[in-house]
């Protein structure tokens, strides 16, 4: 099969697996009040899935303006970049560090003297993820921030391109998921990145349909 012909799985697989993938693995995500209290070994499956899982879906948003050009379509890259960066060293943290270390408390059979280093990470104010914080953690919100930021531009771009109305602003609408629920746990993850995912499915088959049509001179 020729790169050309498997192109179109391809950008399947990246632009609805991926997101779809990871809206999948967030129903799942834990919500944590007590950390020591945490279903620690689903915790630490879901943060390792989502680590190459937000990187992939970062580059999934980019995806959707792949050859487009124009103002909105550079800040959906930019933007989609910053979140993948962002989102990645965030959850590594707060989400993986934690929940390496709530196992270990566990483990050595006295976990309360283990609460300490485990709150320093988790109220730090920039890696951190607790929501009970004064201000929330600065790259969990600069994340959530620029998934939005890229989206709205995305969905500008793809309306530009002539794109229908309907996933331009499902795009738009879904990616405050996060931003309103202040959560990539359910509902707020899997809002957001499963909009996403429907929205590049709808997208490819749009672009698919006008490409036969142009293809068939009997159209």
């Amino acid at each position: 099969m020729s790169l050309g012909k498997r192109r179109p799985m391809l950008e399947i697989v990246l632009l609805v697996g991926a997101p779809l993938l990871l809206a999948a693995v967030e129903i799942c995500h834990p919500h944590p009040h007590d950390l020591l209290k945490l279903d620690v070994q689903t915790w630490l499956v879901v943060h390792y899935a989502q680590i190459p899982l937000f990187a992939l879906s970062g580059l999934a948003l980019a995806g959707l303006v792949r050859g487009v050009a124009g103002f909105a379509a550079a800040v959906c890259r930019v933007a989609a970049f910053v979140f993948a960066v962002g989102y990645t060293a965030f959850d590594t943290a707060a989400g993986v560090v934690t929940g390496i270390l709530v196992k270990a408390a566990h483990a050595s059979g006295a976990p309360d003297a283990w609460r300490a280093p485990i709150d320093a990470v988790w109220t730090h104010p920039i890696m951190g993820g607790s929501p009970s914080m004064p201000t929330p953690p600065v790259l969990a919100v600069l994340g959530s921030v620029a998934w939005s930021v890229g989206a709205v531009a995305a969905a500008v771009s793809l309306k530009r391109e002539g794109r229908s109305w309907a996933p331009v602003l499902l795009l738009a609408a879904s990616s405050f998921g996060i931003g309103i629920f202040k959560t990539h746990a359910w509902p707020g993850g899997p809002l957001t990145f499963g909009g996403m995912a429907i929205v590049a499915g709808w997208v490819l088959w749009e672009r698919a349909r006008e490409a036969k049509v142009g293809r068939d001179p009997q159209q």
